[in-house]
């Protein structure tokens, strides 16, 4: 078992830490813009969702436009509260778009998983998470630590027996995966809502790790022109979102029907797992699993997923 593989199936016990955490109560009176670049924005974006759906006005929008172009986004004279999610607290364009948006006299909340970092420092609340001793570049506890928290933002509530559920899926799934992926080199991953973010980041992951091509789209979206690439070398990811199951049923079938390996989370596929709970309760259940989909893709070309192609573990931009 590699550094990466203990980061995913030991990051239970960090769960039931961040699920103890004291979170603020957001004002569903404010606009809230959640950043963050590369994983940190997709999970911004599954939070984003998740917010709207409780009644609290929120937009996702990638560190470095909220730095450079604001007004792209947002309306002049717009005041909203500024999250800014970064693992290392140390990316550059959301550390330097926090500073802005103090200058700017905005509140701002940072999700890090370093207490001492430039974010922190640049916050006027920090909510710090402790992620795995063990993680490498690759993102992977760190993730699932920030939507938790996120998502407990929006009125998630982390309950013992989701987290087991979760844990579950992850080595049900880790353990099927192989037969799965043999001979596929196109992976898609389709998600909506909340599930969106966390389809592009299992995407994301997926490429990191194993340097394959992926793509990630709302379900029904992928109909409309990309679905033009799908052939016996796909594997498509469908993350059912409990509100539509009956769409994504029939994509199911379109998919498999031109050659397509369908793997199902709590839906129809070729391989079929679980998933309870509503959108934000399987946007995060199904996190580990994607990473550990990752992982597997990697292994099976032989890959070291704690040296990832041009990566390093905090992005930092002169």
């Amino acid at each position: 078992m590699n550094a990466t593989v203990r980061s995913i199936t030991e990051q239970f016990p960090l769960w039931r830490q961040a699920a103890q955490l004291d979170l603020p109560t957001l004002n569903p009176d404010e606009t809230h813009v959640l950043i963050g670049c590369g994983t940190s924005y997709y999970l911004a974006q599954s939070v984003a969702a998740a917010l709207n759906e409780a009644g609290i006005f929120a937009l996702a929008v990638p560190g470095g436009e909220w730095l450079y172009r604001p007004e792209s986004y947002l309306p002049a004279g717009t005041r909203p509260h500024v999250l800014a999610f970064s693992r290392s607290g140390e990316s550059t364009e959301t550390v330097q778009a926090a500073v802005r948006s103090r200058r700017e006299g905005l509140h701002v909340t940072a999700l890090t998983c370093e207490a001492g970092s430039s974010l922190a420092k640049n916050a006027d609340t920090v909510l710090y998470t402790q992620t795995h001793p063990e993680e490498g570049i690759v993102m992977t506890a760190s993730a699932s630590l920030m939507l938790l928290t996120g998502l407990r933002l929006a009125g998630l509530n982390v309950t013992e027996r989701s987290i087991q559920a979760s844990e579950q899926l992850l080595h049900e799934a880790g353990a099927q995966f192989a037969a799965a992926i043999a001979g596929r080199s196109h992976f898609v991953f389709l998600g909506a809502g909340s599930l969106f973010g966390v389809a592009q980041e299992g995407a994301l992951k997926l490429q990191e790790m194993s340097l394959t091509y992926t793509q990630a789209y709302h379900p029904m979206e992928y109909r409309h022109g990309p679905i033009s690439l799908v052939d016996e070398r796909t594997a498509a990811v469908l993350l059912y979102h409990p509100a539509a199951a009956g769409g994504g049923d029939k994509l199911s079938l379109d998919l498999s029907s031109k050659g397509a390996k369908v793997i199902g989370f709590g839906g129809p596929g070729e391989l079929r797992f679980e998933l309870a709970g509503d959108a934000s309760t399987r946007a995060l259940g199904v996190l580990p699993a994607l990473q550990m989909l990752g992982e597997c893709v990697a292994s099976a070309k032989g890959l070291d997923t704690l040296t990832p192609r041009w990566l390093t573990k905090v992005v930092t931009l002169a």
